[in-house]
């Protein structure tokens, strides 16, 4: 199975420049183990199962949290069965398809 979690982190109350709130949530991710990928927007985490992806999205939420006033989190969640290695790939099927 294989559970691709994108989320986004956004630290409120911190001032302006909050590059450095963000590197702490992906620090955690980096630090789990698990695939992932950071973008200019999200950060996508892979898992096998809807509990460790997720328990790395909370862990990396709480990074920020501990240091902002508040957060706000949007999260997406593609959720499927007998498929591993997601996070790859599909972008090679995208770059494949334009050939």
């Amino acid at each position: 199975m294989s559970v691709l979690v994108a989320f986004s982190v956004t630290p409120l109350g911190a001032g302006e420049g909050v590059a450095d709130l963000v590197a702490e949530a992906v620090k955690v991710v980096r630090a789990s183990g698990l695939p992932h990928r950071t973008d200019a927007m999200f950060t996508t985490v892979e898992g096998e199962t809807w509990d460790e992806a997720m328990d790395v999205v909370k862990a990396a939420v709480a990074a920020v949290q501990a240091r902002a006033p508040r957060t706000s989190t949007v999260i997406k969640v593609d959720w499927r069965e007998g498929v591993t290695g997601a996070l790859d790939s599909k972008v090679a099927t995208i770059d494949r398809l334009l050939g």
